[in-house]
């Protein structure tokens, strides 16, 4: 099966990649100020208050009181906080290295694919996090995405929240517009991967031009080129005196000496009369 190695669309991957920069830089700064738990409990604790969710002291209620303990819903748990930052992190990483691959024409469209889908799906799980449910209160349930993200930050039950209310939902916002520039990147990734007309007839005539290339390279045409070449700088023999001229008897000096050994001098004089 052929995969091609190069790109089609070029100039769209280097469009993306100028607008994933920026974004990436957005979503380590966020998730970096967010971190360890810059408001994360006081929105629950706001949410809590307004009646919108469950509140965070039920933990530490269950546990003086030794009575089951509450899992703490993903939408406010330290894990989803951490989670973000490792992301943020490595997407950084990845877009370090991949530029660089790109731009040196090492990194073809299958390992994108490959690259794209598995922060795609690392961003996804993000999303899916932040709007998950908060159930622990039968009272109080959050059947959808927490209050800051349904609701406007006004109704904070303190002012002093209304700032970090409003980060978390730029955090959210800028989070979402990374998951569809991944999912876009991995879609085109796709796309470049299926060859063209184009590129299929390049890669035929250039697999038969090798064939061809093996061919002249192969043993038996460099004997065949190696005694054509031998034959062509065969000597040819050198013409003697008697052949000289047209078809006559040869006469050479050594078959003169021949003839004066054996006493026929009379007949070396004649056929020299008919040379």
């Amino acid at each position: 099966m052929f995969i091609p190695r190069q790109y089609r669309t070029p100039k769209v991957l280097y469009g993306l990649f100028a607008l994933e920069f920026p974004l990436t830089v957005a979503v380590l700064a966020l998730y970096g100020i967010a971190a360890p738990d810059l408001y994360r409990t006081k929105l629950w604790q706001d949410g809590a208050d307004n009646g919108f969710n469950s509140n965070p002291s039920q933990v530490i209620y269950s546990y003086a009181n030794y009575q089951p303990v509450s899992k703490t819903p993903l939408v406010w748990s330290s894990f989803l906080t951490n989670y973000n930052v490792v992301i943020a992190v490595l997407s950084m990483f990845l877009m370090l290295v991949k530029g660089i691959m790109f731009i040196t024409r090492v990194f073809p469209p299958l390992l994108s694919v490959l690259v794209h889908a598995a922060l795609t799906a690392l961003y996804a799980f993000s999303v899916h996090a932040q709007v998950s449910k908060d159930l622990n209160d039968p009272k109080h349930p959050q059947n959808g995405p927490p209050w800051y993200l349904t609701k406007s930050c006004s109704v904070s039950f303190k002012p002093a929240n209304v700032g970090y209310c409003q980060q978390a939902k730029a955090t959210f916002a800028v989070t979402v517009i990374v998951l569809a520039l991944f999912a876009i990147n991995t879609i085109l990734a796709i796309y470049n991967t299926i060859p063209s007309k184009e590129q299929k007839l390049a890669r035929h005539a250039s697999s038969d031009s090798g064939e061809e290339g093996n061919m002249k390279d192969s043993p038996d045409s460099d004997i065949s080129n190696r005694q054509q070449w031998e034959m062509q700088n065969v000597p040819r023999a050198p013409r003697t005196p008697g052949t000289t001229g047209g078809m006559k008897s040869p006469m050479t000096p050594r078959t003169q000496a021949f003839n004066t050994l054996g006493g026929n001098e009379g007949n070396v004089v004649s056929s020299r009369e008919v040379t």
